[in-house]
């Protein structure tokens, strides 16, 4: 279920008037507004405001043609029907923010000071702990005293509203009964001096009609910046005063329930992930399908391996592998690798008990495993223009989107001499490794002509015959120890050969192989419907 879409609906169902029902006895907006403006007016004979502050004010109505029209201050009238989205019920209005509410900015930090090492009883108010429609005070920042009386009239307070104007335009919400008189983010603006149900406006101001309008209104330069001014000129509409109290509770009520929604949401999304996961694992212990003790043994396949690897080496296609490992049980029951011309127990290394017939195998033993030429092997300035001469570099996009037609670099026939090493074969699976890691892809049959770029390494197995059974657990295993290994500070990489290639993984018979992917297909096809469902 989209639950994002499903609160915008609500949203926009009260901001229509169709959220809660018209009561005709309700008095009209219009009077509502008349008395605004008359209090603005009398505030300004009493020097309580300056006559600036309300020249821009305006009336929206509706003219005897049906049309609406806005009149401004020196008596202008202006046809404002292309502003105006949709009908309203009897007894609301149209009008700007400018009418109901001040907007004024927040303060950044004097230069050459900053936040307080300790809690003081001065938060500072970032836009980061502007969160659900209130203010998260787990990671609030504090300032002096100091600081604070050179900011302090920057402060907001529980009666007002925020709205974020740079970077993420137009987030609102409500100040808690603590956060009185705190100080304000320059990248954030308050809406004081509310004439309306504060919380009525809050909801108004997260609807997608006045969203839309921020965003319309936003300046494109280096970091998006929403105006004081836009934010005053901002068109909404307003219900009978009774009625804003009634949607505001309306609305509380019906965001609870999708916040309700949400979070079972997360928790089924979490558990079909976990689901996936003991799947996986059930799968390479043996206890996802049922042994046939006339299959094959894993043993025999691993022999085959073995002797096509020799073949190999004989041909000079492979080197021999001076660090090539065999595993077998011995007479004792404990299992044994051969390895650089030593056999040690490594049964304190197996992390599970075998089926019948099924092997332990190291990773290394079943593929050859090549990463991307270093990057001054393969820079920008070696690229030719396409053509049917050239050689195309596979990037990590093909990887990432299971794609190897996307991409547009290529190298010239002479260059792909000196970096034929690296060249990618049907059916080998291409890894990214740097950034998005883990993400494989079986390269198919049709490929053009191309080598791996630095991002990515190929693993040719050497039986495509345990293909499916190979991916599954390589996914399995590398995901599951990638932060563990991965190093980097921007970007993360994959884990160095030596470690992928020491993976123990448990290989059955070839038969049981392929019902277990089988079975997989099905379990994880019905997890995808179900998960399909909740979007």
């Amino acid at each position: 279920m989209d639950t994002k879409a499903l609160r915008q609906k609500i949203l926009d169902l009260a901001i229509r008037g169709k959220l809660v029902p018209q009561d005709p006895n309700d008095e009209p907006a219009s009077v509502l507004l008349e008395k605004i403006r008359a209090e603005k007016q009398q505030m300004v004979k009493e020097g309580k405001l300056k006559a600036k502050d309300i020249k821009n004010d305006t009336i929206i109505f509706k003219g005897e043609d049906n049309l609406h029209y806005e009149k401004f201050q020196d008596g202008t009238v202006k046809c404002i029907e292309d502003e105006i989205p949709f009908e309203v019920p009897e007894g609301w209005e149209w009008c700007r923010i400018r009418n109901l509410a001040s907007v004024k900015g927040g303060k950044r930090l004097p230069k050459g000071m900053s936040f307080s090492d300790t809690i003081t009883e001065h938060a500072y108010i970032r836009v980061t702990d502007m969160k659900n429609r209130s203010i998260n005070t787990t990671g609030l920042k504090y300032i002096s005293d100091e600081v604070f009386e050179a900011i302090k009239a920057y402060t907001i307070s529980k009666n007002d509203l925020y709205v974020t104007i740079a970077g993420t335009i137009g987030v609102v919400g409500e100040v808690p009964d603590e956060l009185d008189g705190m100080n304000l983010t320059e990248n954030a603006v308050k809406v004081c001096d509310i004439s309306i149900n504060k919380t009525y406006l809050c909801y108004v101001m997260l609807s997608r009609f006045v969203q839309e309008q921020f965003q319309d209104k936003t300046h494109q330069v280096a970091m998006p910046k929403l105006a004081l001014e836009r934010i005053l000129s901002t068109l909404i509409p307003i219900a009978p005063i009774r009625e804003q109290v009634k949607l505001a509770q309306a609305i509380e009520n019906d965001i609870k329930l999708v916040d309700i929604i949400d979070i079972n949401n997360g928790e089924l999304e979490v558990a079909l992930s976990n689901t996936k996961s003991k799947i996986l694992d059930l799968a390479i212990r043996g206890k996802l399908v049922p042994q046939d003790p006339n299959d094959e043994p894993a043993s025999v396949l691993l022999e085959r391996i073995r002797a096509e690897k020799e073949e190999l080496i004989k041909q000079g296609k492979i080197k021999r592998d001076k660090k090539e490992s065999i595993i077998f049980k011995g007479d004792d029951n404990s299992y044994y690798e051969t390895f650089n011309g030593k056999t040690i127990c490594i049964d304190d290394e197996l992390p599970f008990e075998l089926p019948e017939g099924w092997e332990w195998s190291r990773l290394g033993s079943l593929a050859l495993y090549k990463k991307g030429p270093f990057g001054s092997s393969l820079t920008k300035a070696m690229f030719v223009p396409n053509s049917p001469s050239a050689v195309k570099i596979y990037e990590q996009k093909n990887a990432i989107n299971k794609d190897a037609t996307l991409g547009g670099y290529y190298i010239s026939e002479e260059k792909y001499e000196s970096l034929r090493g690296f060249e990618v074969f049907p059916n080998d699976i291409i890894v990214s490794c740097a950034g998005t890691i883990g993400e494989s892809y079986v390269m198919p049959s049709n490929i053009r002509k191309g080598i791996i770029n630095q991002a990515l390494m190929k693993i040719s197995l050497f039986d495509l015959n345990i293909l499916d059974f190979y991916l599954l657990y390589f996914d399995f295993k590398l995901k599951e120890s990638a932060q563990e290994h991965s190093h980097g500070i921007a970007l993360k990489n994959i884990p160095p050969f030596d470690v992928i290639k020491h993976y123990l993984i448990p290989i059955p018979p070839l038969n049981e192989q392929q019902r277990i992917i089988e079975q997989i297909k099905k379990l994880v096809n019905k997890l995808e419907i179900i998960s399909n469902a909740l979007s």
